[in-house]
């Protein structure tokens, strides 16, 4: 009788060695899953809300928008060098050049982008007259052809305050510099990256890799704003970068604010 009670003990010890060896694994199977669920949550909720802190712009036709129709600049300095197009003609000419592929160089815009510019004065107005393009050009190349987005300066600034960066990425020309230093938009930005001086064209994620590069910024916490899906929304995007489309997901710089100050980032590709 006395053996049978030793060997009761001996498998009620077992048992209950057992049995506190498996909840202590459980327990630290279950604080492991708790620090894995925490660490899940917080990469989750950085994803959903991100800390942006910076904010690349697109120059023309979102932050600068021409004071002026193409077609009236191009007749004012063509007709004097015998341009007897019409509005429409030119602005049908200048579409399809603008939309011809560039086989010179592999962007566009290098450097001053004049052999660029040049094609398309000759292509949309007919006319290959030297003084006529370099007087188009240098209209260009000037603060009066262009206009401020209303209320940019005022929104650059609070957003500026708020302790964000912002930089211009756009597809230009070496002009580009010109033009915002004379606009007086230049102190705005802590960065302009221009194609032509990167040797590369939105979409590609090289010049927005470069912004945030200059920026001191990871891509994942920066935000991009542009006129154009293709060039700015996807390209930001494929460079890890998050994207409001102008026009679409955005309409004035004021509501950008209001945005990076609410943190709703959802864009047009939200539903895609």
């Amino acid at each position: 009788m006395q053996q049978e009670q030793l060997k009761s003990a001996a498998w009620l010890r077992c048992s209950m060695g057992t049995a506190s060896a498996q909840q202590q694994k459980n327990t630290e199977e279950s604080g492991r899953r708790v620090a894995v669920s925490s660490s899940s949550r917080k990469q989750l909720s950085e994803f959903l809300q991100p800390t942006f802190q910076a904010l690349l712009v697109d120059a023309a036709g979102t932050l600068l928008n021409p004071s002026e129709s193409m077609t009236d600049v191009y007749l004012r300095y063509g007709k004097r060098h015998g341009l007897t197009l019409t509005p429409h003609e030119i602005l049908q000419r200048y579409r399809v050049a603008y939309s011809t592929p560039w086989a010179q160089s592999s962007i566009r815009y290098v450097d001053d982008g004049r052999p660029f510019w040049r094609f398309i004065v000759k292509e949309s107005t007919g006319i290959e007259n030297e003084e006529m393009f370099e007087e188009i050009y240098e209209y260009y190349s000037r603060a009066e052809a262009w206009v401020v987005a209303p209320g940019a300066e005022k929104a650059l600034r609070k957003i500026r305050q708020s302790g964000i960066k912002t930089a211009i990425v756009s597809n230009f020309d070496s002009r580009l510099h010109r033009i915002m230093e004379d606009m007086g938009l230049k102190e705005l930005f802590d960065a302009i990256i221009v194609s032509a001086d990167v040797s590369a064209e939105k979409p590609n994620p090289v010049i927005f890799m470069k912004a945030c590069e200059e920026l001191h910024v990871s891509p994942e916490h920066v935000i991009h704003v542009g006129d154009d899906r293709r060039n700015d929304l996807f390209g930001a995007r494929d460079a890890g970068c998050f994207a409001w489309l102008w026009g679409d997901d955005v309409f004035s710089f004021d509501h950008v604010q209001k945005r990076l100050e609410t943190g709703n980032l959802f864009d047009s590709l939200s539903d895609l």
